[in-house]
């Protein structure tokens, strides 16, 4: 038997129809504007993967629109642990994590925006599995699913015991009331537990500009951490790159490459050979992105990056860096080499890392359709 606790934040996604940029503290002003609640019918869509599994599974939660309503509608087996206040506050979400955390759960499901995942956050046990079902209007956490039907097929494969990695995702947030001015102020509450699919689970903060930014800083602020005064640093082109380089408070060559030795920019916007002749003898990274929506690691747009370079730096002194969302844009398919040597193209093959966050990861097949098929 699964055991599943499930907290639903009622309230949230209130906002976002009516453009007041969040929930928090605004649902009577989100309703006279004529606002709906969606987080039943979104908690609805997630959990309806459930019903042909209900016999497997066993769920604990909140009285009434906070889990109980959604699971009665659908037929699925539940508990209740809590009754909240009328109406329901994030204070009622603090006091039922616990309270489903002592039966034994699982998992944690739960249906919100940012805001309730940091209330979750702040009272989950660091070793308790957690999905989030994306209700809320701010959703630039790690911890949701793509969609809430997708978040039900992750969660039924958990039920069904096919093996899902894990992972710890960020929980994020930013302050509505800036926001609603126009500035962007986020700020990062924590980490939790998640199942570490790429294919169901969001990319942390993918939702608009303001969100792609946040990103490419805590890419960027990984990579200056592993950055030493001992090794030379070719950057490469494109906009995550230049975010690396922003952050070090340099100039940057966007669809050019550029050198950096001890943070400081060495050399701008060399060519192949007097790229290979300042590197051939140095201890060096390359630092580098993929196109997206395309793929394409070598060969589109960094010619300068050639098989000489290529081969003095070494496949494993290659940093690749991109967002969740920029990998999500390929929908599964494999990284890509054009380097204009076949040879080295297949010595580039196999799983690659792909730094995707502030000490994020994940690993990403690099083979193009010639190999595949031999």
């Amino acid at each position: 038997m699964f055991k599943i606790g499930l907290i639903i934040n009622p309230l949230a996604g209130l906002g976002g129809t009516v453009a007041l940029k969040g929930s928090d503290g605004m649902a009577e002003q989100a309703r006279a504007l004529g606002a709906e609640p969606r987080a039943l019918q979104r908690s609805s869509l997630a959990l309806a993967e459930l019903v042909a599994l209900k016999d497997h599974v066993r769920i604990y939660t909140v009285a009434g629109d906070m889990g109980e309503t959604v699971c009665r509608t659908l037929g699925l087996p539940f508990e209740i642990c809590y009754r909240p206040g009328n109406p329901t506050t994030a204070g009622d979400t603090h006091q039922a994590v616990p309270l489903l955390v002592q039966r034994g759960i699982d998992l944690l499901l739960f249906a919100g925006g940012d805001g309730t995942a940091r209330d979750i956050c702040a009272e989950v046990p660091e070793h308790l599995c957690v999905l989030g079902i994306p209700a809320g209007v701010k959703i630039h956490s790690g911890v949701y699913g793509v969609t809430p039907a997708g978040t039900g097929r992750l969660l039924a494969r958990l039920v069904r015991g096919e093996p899902v990695s894990l992972m710890a995702a960020e929980v994020m947030d930013i302050d509505e009331a800036a926001f609603r001015e126009g500035r962007v102020r986020a700020r990062r509450y924590g980490e939790m537990l998640i199942p570490g699919e790429l294919s169901y689970v969001q990319a942390v903060k993918v939702a608009g500009k303001e969100s792609a930014e946040l990103v490419l800083t805590d890419i960027a602020d990984d990579i200056i951490e592993r950055m030493d005064d001992d090794t030379w640093y070719i950057m490469g082109s494109g906009t995550t790159v230049a975010a690396v380089m922003e952050r070090l408070g340099l100039e940057n060559t966007l669809l050019g490459v550029d050198l950096v030795y001890r943070k400081r920019l060495v050399v701008s916007d060399l060519d192949a050979r007097s790229l290979y002749d300042q590197i051939r003898d140095k201890q060096c990274k390359l630092v580098i992105t993929l196109i997206g929506g395309q793929g394409h690691i070598f060969g589109r747009g960094n010619q300068q990056l050639s098989p000489e370079v290529i081969k003095a730096v070494g496949r494993d002194n290659i940093w690749l860096l991109a967002t969740k969302a920029k990998l999500n844009s390929l929908h599964g398919r494999p990284l890509r080499v054009d380097t204009n040597d076949p040879g080295l193209d297949r010595e580039l093959g196999g799983l690659m890392r792909v730094i995707t966050g502030y000490h994020d990861e994940v690993l990403v097949r690099v083979a193009n359709p010639e190999d595949e098929a031999e």
